[in-house]
């Protein structure tokens, strides 16, 4: 019989207190180190010791000169929800829906125990401060001994190990949202080839340095205490960022700048025999953020759990050979999307699932943000080159780039007969993994196949057939029409939602099935298939009936799922939404954010008052929610 969460914090409770007792004042210090985790938020490597020559780092340089630096090491999501989830479970969120969208709440199951409860099973002190954002149902107060703004690793019991995660806020995204002056300055940054070149633009590249300065000096002080304390050599200290930068199509999006983190490890000479590379060194194999929990329970000499996707970062053979790590992007606040994406480093492998959909669809959220307002302005006025303008259009169902030659990722290379061989092998890479990992990402959320058993249950998910009718659906065939309609009367709830997605896709080449869309608009047990039928019969001409079924979805009681749905389909049919504008703006009123930003948004864009400033999000809800206010 497996034991709740409950129990098992129980039951680490009463081993930490026997360890202690019996192996005197510092013999588990002895036995097994620290651990110290430094978490900074949303950026990239701009750090000198990778080699930017902007940054101005000391602090983290100076650990990397002490440490190992993981040149290619990659969060499993752009955002920091379902990075966090796979950090803490060391299962990819998208294994586990609805925990691979934004701001889910998954139940996890007690089968699946989280680092920190093995940790304290194994005599571990673990403390976090104080984030946690972490997708799903875990209460923090029960896997960890503390977890607060005060909690510290100076509370534990004399002599247990500790294990502490601090997590600082100073480079979060929302710092972006006013601008931060330093020794950086806005002529002297790099605007990457996809951005235009404007003040607002330098101004946020010039404060995001200023706030790593900043957040440097903050990951000082916490060595310092650790170094004030006499524990520098009983102490293994990571520094690392949880997904990809903050700055445009780098959070949030799929691009390597929205994976691409920094990794630094660094060990006392006691354990420094447990780093892939010499102190001072650099590790180039591709590494991902699900090896961190592998990672700390294999330094606590705990045998890593067969629910954990990744593998351990420790010891010179272990990342030999290692060749891919995996990303997604599914639902990003209030938008949907699904993307799925394979890297080695030098080239990213880049598949969307839903390319009628375009990179730069509105998220109020980062919107607020004046470069994210300045770019979609260049846009709308027309002042954007083919590189550029891209951001704002649909997308392609795949997209391959040569990050060495192309760290901008402008140059898609799917069609270069010179790499076919190459992007083959990224495909049927990436295909092993969603098998393998059983990726949810296929099933809408609220579907009924959501949650860790019932996804693995075939007559509910069947995911090989799933993931080749949404590859055909995503690929726009007209030759495959048929297919779809037929699909469109499966018994599945998945294998139809994506029959009809393939129609929506087809745009007027769906023609022929509109009355079977008709149809399941109005009756199909799903809600969520009735919502696609419905905008794909409104882009086939007939928009009455799929606008009031819409606006009927959006103005009841269903859960916020269907609901949200809802009004993202109604944010793509144009004109045609004024139909349900009563009920628009009814959920521009409502208390839950993401329905108050898309209604906001959508009521603007029908009136006639959006501009790319205008302030669909709630600042002050997120301030609230996150706990930036006193």
């Amino acid at each position: 019989m497996s034991l709740t969460r409950r129990e098992a914090i129980g039951a680490a409770a009463a081993v930490l207190a026997s360890l202690t007792a019996s192996a005197g004042t510092d013999a588990p210090n002895r036995k097994r180190p620290n651990i110290l985790w430094l978490v900074s938020e949303d950026n990239n490597p701009l750090l000198g010791a990778y080699g930017d020559k902007l940054a101005h780092t000391p602090n983290i340089d100076a650990l990397a000169r002490d440490g190992v630096v993981f040149l290619n090491a990659f969060s499993t999501a752009p955002v920091c929800a379902p990075s966090r989830f796979a950090i803490l479970t060391g299962c990819y969120a998208e294994s586990l829906a609805p925990a691979n969208h934004m701001r889910a709440d998954a139940h996890l199951p007690p089968e699946l125990r989280t680092y920190p409860e093995y940790l304290r099973a194994a005599g571990y002190y673990c403390t976090n401060n104080p984030k946690t954002d972490y997708n799903c149902d875990v209460d923090p107060a029960h896997i960890w001994n503390e977890s607060s703004a005060k909690a510290h690793w100076r509370n534990r019991p004399q002599g247990a190990p500790f294990m502490a995660v601090f997590n600082t806020m100073t480079t979060h995204e929302g710092k972006l949202f006013q601008p931060t002056a330093g020794r950086v300055t806005p002529e002297q940054v790099r605007i990457p080839a996809y951005l235009p070149d404007t003040p607002e633009v330098r101004r946020d590249f010039a404060s995001y340095y200023n706030l790593m300065e900043k957040m440097d000096g903050e990951i000082g002080a916490r060595q310092k205490e650790l170094a004030d304390a006499g524990l520098t050599d009983d102490t293994i200290v990571f520094y690392y960022s949880d997904n990809g930068g903050a700055l445009p199509r780098t959070k949030h999006y799929a691009y390597d700048q929205g994976f691409r983190c920094s990794l630094i490890i660094k060990a006392p000479p006691r354990w420094r025999h447990l780093l892939p590379a010499s102190a001072g060194g650099e590790v180039k194999e591709p590494v991902s953020f699900i090896d961190l929990a592998p990672t700390v329970l294999a330094l606590a000499d705990v045998r890593k759990p067969a629910q954990m996707q990744g593998s351990t970062l420790l010891g010179n053979d272990t990342l030999r050979g290692r060749r891919w790590v995996f990303g997604m992007r599914d639902r990003m606040d209030e938008r949907y999307d699904m993307i799925r994406t394979v890297a080695d480093g030098r080239y990213r492998y880049i598949r969307n699932y839903m390319p009628h959909r375009p990179w730069g669809v509105n998220l109020g959220y980062c919107w607020m943000m004046a470069s994210f307002q300045s770019w979609e302005r260049e846009f709308r006025a027309g002042r954007l080159n083919a590189a550029q303008a891209r951001f704002f259009q649909e997308k392609t169902f795949e997209e391959f780039y040569d990050l060495q030659s192309d760290p901008d990722q402008v140059v898609n290379l799917i069609e270069d007969p010179q790499h076919r061989a190459r992007i083959g092998q990224f495909r049927q890479a990436l295909d092993r993994h969603m098998v393998t990992i059983n990726d949810n990402g296929f099933i809408p959320e609220g579907g009924a196949a959501e949650g860790y058993e019932r996804s693995r249950d075939r007559n509910l998910y069947p995911l090989k057939k799933a993931m080749s009718l949404a590859s055909a659906a995503a690929r726009r065939d007209p030759r495959k029409l048929q297919l779809f309609r037929a699909r469109l009367s499966d018994s599945n709830e998945v294998i139809r939602y994506w029959a009809a997605q393939g129609l929506l896709m087809l745009g007027p080449a769906a023609a022929a099935a509109r009355t079977e869309l008709e149809t399941t608009l109005r009756a199909d047990p799903s809600t969520a298939v009735q919502i696609v039928a419905a905008e794909a019969v409104v882009k086939l001409g007939n928009p009455a009936p799929a606008v009031q079924r819409l606006a009927d979805i959006l103005g009841s009681k269903l859960p916020l799922t269907a609901r949200l749905q809802a009004i993202n389909a109604l944010t793509f049919i144009g004109e045609a939404a004024r139909g349900a504008l009563p009920q628009i703006r009814a959920a521009a009123e409502e208390d839950e954010i993401y329905m108050r930003t898309t209604g906001r948004y959508l009521a603007a864009v029908l009136d006639g008052t959006y501009e790319p400033g205008y302030p669909s999000f709630d600042y002050s809800w997120f301030q609230r929610k996150m706990g930036l206010t006193k």
